[in-house]
């Protein structure tokens, strides 16, 4: 676990890129468990490969690309679908972010 300082999150790249990296990772290991791999790997290099996450309020949030379902072109897949895998995805990473910086919910 990293002593995490909201401040230093604001250059997250330069002062916590291990632990980002490792909070993607474990969450793609779980959903790639958990739903269909290219579905998954399709939301992974396509969407959230320019993700955003920040920390604001106490709380660990992903911004999302413009338009993030329009980005899927690797795969076919019904719009519903892939919203709330999305969603399930963006919900593991900002737990991911949570556990990694021992920022746990009470």
């Amino acid at each position: 676990m990293t002593d995490f300082d909201p401040e230093k999150f604001e250059d997250k790249y330069a002062n916590y890129f291990p632990e980002l990296q490792k909070a993607y990772k474990q969450a793609f290991e779980t959903m790639n468990d958990a739903y269909d791999s290219e579905l998954v790997h399709a939301i992974d290099q396509q969407i959230l490969n320019e993700s955003e996450p920040f920390y604001e309020d106490g709380e660990f949030r992903v911004e999302l690309p413009e338009n993030p379902t329009d980005r899927i072109t690797a795969i076919i897949v019904d719009d519903e679908k892939l919203e709330a895998v999305l969603e399930r995805y963006v919900e593991e990473i900002e737990g991911e972010l949570r556990s990694v910086f021992g920022l746990e919910e009470a």
